[in-house]
């Protein structure tokens, strides 16, 4: 996402460089570039060859120079560059700002939006998986009766025979973790190429970024914990010990 702060001509080179150190300082700010007069109108010429002439008749050069700056995807969700970019419009030596604000607001409505029904749909796909790995549990315990019988009849203790099924409740959610994981490496490499053909330029506003290293452990464990819950409560309610 870029800004671009515009400033008048007669800006003297002492107010361009406390402008230019205050963008700098802005921890949402990846990068200030400075564009001059010329390199605004030599870029406009580049872009709009059909409308070269008229510029040209004007005899003068109607650009002001500026600064460029690109913001990191974080200004996307943050209050804080809303009120960045208004005390910068106040600041001596800037005419003008360039800057969506009412695009940023509907995605920080967006972004909110999207975390709520994230968070609600994860919370249902926990629930399911919990009872999935619960059932499974179940039947194994239903399946294994006779062996069961016969392990209390020679003695096995309560950690014994209850061992196998806790292992096999975490190994499905470990399965289920690394399976999802698969399938998010999956949508993030091949999905941007159908909105690529399908959405045109609106594929360069959604961008996917797989997990980072700990975020992948983090599935995994947290599949290894819900099997182990679910197969501790299916146990504790049809295997009576």
């Amino acid at each position: 996402m870029v800004a671009v702060f515009f400033l008048n001509q007669e800006t003297p080179k002492k107010e361009k460089n406390l402008i230019e150190q205050t963008l700098k300082k802005f921890h949402l700010v990846n990068h200030v570039r400075f564009i001059s007069s010329e390199q605004a109108l030599e870029k406009f010429k580049k872009d709009f060859p059909e409308l070269r002439q008229i510029i040209d008749n004007l005899k003068t050069n109607p650009f002001p120079p500026s600064y460029e700056v690109s913001l990191s995807e974080r200004a996307l969700t943050s209050n804080e560059i809303l009120g960045f970019i208004d005390e910068m419009k106040n600041m001596k030596g800037i005419e003008d700002v360039q800057f969506n604000r009412d695009w940023v607001e509907k995605m920080q409505s967006f972004s909110r939006l999207a975390k709520a029904v994230g968070l609600f749909l994860g919370g249902i796909l926990i629930l399911a998986s919990f009872f999935i790995i619960s059932n499974v549990i179940k039947l194994s315990v239903f399946a294994r009766k006779d062996e069961i019988e016969i392990l209390r009849l020679v003695g096995a203790t309560n950690t014994f025979i209850k061992t196998p099924f806790l292992l096999e409740g975490i190994v499905l959610g470990i399965g289920g973790g690394l399976f999802s994981l698969l399938f998010l490496f999956l949508l993030a490499k091949i999905f941007p190429f159908y909105l690529g053909t399908s959405l045109g330029v609106l594929h360069e506003l959604i961008k996917f970024r797989y997990l980072t290293l700990s975020q992948s452990f983090s599935l995994v464990g947290g599949g290894a914990f819900i099997g182990f819950s679910g197969s501790l409560s299916s146990l504790s309610r049809f295997l009576k010990i």
